[in-house]
């Protein structure tokens, strides 16, 4: 009994492929969607970001996955996951509606040495955060860049101001 494989429920679905690949491509939209909705990082994981992150798979797990047992719809349900995280970055790269709608702009944080404070508290970054991320790109003071953006990759990027000199 301990070595017996039943190999028809191993590999033959118990649910309908088209119903496997339906339930993972609304989960997916769903959840990207609620992400680009309600989330945007600074490039960085912090332990609420795992945390909700896990929270969401198994939440969604049952509703994506119904009552599956076989291999084949695990698979079927992970290449789908995968052929939307892929076609997402394809229609963000070929297509200009697409991008427009679906990928963040970047978002100005600094412009000649000031804080613009109005957009830290729409992206719910406090002036801490954003010094700690200056000090990352290796800036000590604020005064000293021209511009620093929040960009659509949760990343922070840091243009330097010109030295001029004093001849």
């Amino acid at each position: 009994m301990i070595l017996t494989i039943d190999w028809e429920a191993f590999w033959l679905p118990s649910t309908s492929l088209p119903e496997i690949l339906l339930r993972g491509s609304i989960t997916y939209w769903a959840i990207f969607l609620l992400f680009r909705l309600f989330r945007r990082g600074t490039g960085q994981l912090t332990i609420s970001d795992v945390l909700l992150i896990t929270l969401i798979a198994d939440a969604a797990q049952n509703g994506m996955a119904g009552d599956y047992k076989s291999i084949t719809e695990g698979l079927a349900l992970v290449v789908t996951l995968f052929f939307w995280d892929y076609a997402i970055d394809y229609m963000g790269y070929h297509s200009l509606w697409f991008r427009k709608r679906m990928v963040p702009k970047a978002v100005m944080l600094i412009r000649n040495g000031k804080i613009l404070n109005r957009n830290l508290q729409k992206e719910l970054l406090s002036l801490e955060e954003l010094e700690g991320l200056l000090r990352e790109n290796g800036v000590d003071d604020p005064r000293k860049v021209k511009a620093c953006y929040l960009e659509s990759s949760g990343n922070i990027s840091v243009v330097i101001r010109e030295k001029t000199s004093g001849k």
